[in-house]
């Protein structure tokens, strides 16, 4: 689509060394603080700076934003920096008052775009608009809403359109805030190959110490650009202190990260082997992930057993899992000989942690 393009070559534009990188404080706290961050992030990589005015909270009682107001205090750091403004939008009225304060890029958050009624009203409101629009994907890992979240934008002539991937809710503990699910804005940018894709690694990590790594694999995946959370202050931010770093931390990230170059047919060749053998890393991990869990389920199967005097090996079990692996297998095409020592292995590897757990 024409939109799609409209966006793109105007990151061409900004004529940048770097993907783009939009930084700032979760939330605008205070005058002084959007305006010295700001000053601080002259001297990195950013060239956006991002606050959240209106911070929709999962329980009320937790700070939920300074409202208008800090829309004035982004519009001070615009002139005095020179940097583009960026905050998140969540109705019509966010809308226009954004927009009265030449707000320069609007994100719809994760929590919006869960709802086609909610991005309706805002895809109408922005309806031909020439402003950057930025959709997050979803709370939960579901494709098709983060794709008509898109849709809807573009058949309101949303001109500049990207989205922004911020992970996934998972009841699951895992090492993330969000789970990152890196197939899903893969599977998003086979649909709309031309839509510019940002990462928010800052809610997928929901701690700093592991931001550079996610940033890293997004750069593998020529992600187009970077939404990182920073703040002066991080531990006393009002919002989500454990998730931001500092301008300073900030500017060393972007000089450590390997950016790959794209242009000469040899380095072009080695740009889509790293991305293609990166989509593999994922994909590997999520294999070992589900692996673990399976095997932790073994284990309470293996207990079970035990409490009933039950023997481990359950030939017809095993049978019934075998044939409809072998089954589903072809469906993939993936042959029975390489079905049969994959699930061979997996399922001594079963006996194995039942063992332990019976003998214990």
């Amino acid at each position: 689509m024409e939109n799609n393009k409209n966006l793109r070559n105007w990151l061409n534009k900004m004529d940048l060394a770097h993907p783009i990188v939009i930084a700032g404080p979760c939330s605008a706290e205070t005058e002084e603080q959007v305006l010295k961050i700001a000053h601080q992030l002259k001297e990195t990589d950013a060239t956006v700076l991002r606050a959240g005015i209106w911070k929709p909270r999962t329980r009320p009682g937790n700070f939920e934003g300074v409202g208008a107001l800090g829309l004035k205090w982004l519009q001070k750091a615009k002139e005095e920096t020179g940097l583009m403004t960026a905050t998140e939008v969540a109705n019509a009225n966010h809308v226009d008052l954004a927009l009265k304060h030449d707000v320069d890029i609007l994100w719809v958050g994760a929590r919006t775009t869960v709802s086609p009624f909610i991005v309706q009203e805002i895809a109408d409101a922005l309806k031909g608009t020439d402003k950057i629009v930025l959709i997050k994907n979803p709370v939960n890992p579901d494709l098709a809403l983060w794709l008509g979240a898109v849709e809807r934008f573009y058949a309101c002539d949303v001109k500049n359109l990207g989205v922004i991937h911020r992970g996934f809710s998972t009841y699951e503990k895992t090492r993330y805030r969000n789970n990152p699910e890196w197939q899903i804005p893969i599977d998003l940018q086979n649909k709309f190959p031309d839509l510019p894709l940002i990462l928010d690694p800052s809610h997928i990590a929901g701690r700093r110490d592991i931001i550079f790594e996610l940033c890293q694999t997004a750069l593998d995946l020529n992600y187009d650009g970077l939404m990182v959370e920073t703040h002066f202050d991080p531990d006393k931010a009002w919002s989500d202190a454990e998730q931001q770093i500092t301008p300073a931390t900030l500017k060393q990230m972007t000089i450590d990260l390997r950016i790959r170059k794209q242009e000469g047919d040899a380095v072009e060749f080695k740009n889509k082997l790293n991305t293609l053998r990166t989509k593999i890393d994922v994909l590997d991990h999520q294999l070992l992930e589900s692996l673990g869990k399976r095997m932790k389920i073994s284990e309470d199967i293996g207990v079970l057993k035990k409490n009933n005097n039950v023997a481990i090996l359950q030939t017809k079990r095993w049978n019934e899992i075998l044939g409809k692996m072998i089954l589903e297998g072809e469906e993939n095409q993936l042959s029975e000989e390489f079905i049969l020592k994959i699930f061979k292995a997996i399922h001594q590897e079963s006996i194995n942690h039942q063992k332990m757990v019976i003998n214990e």
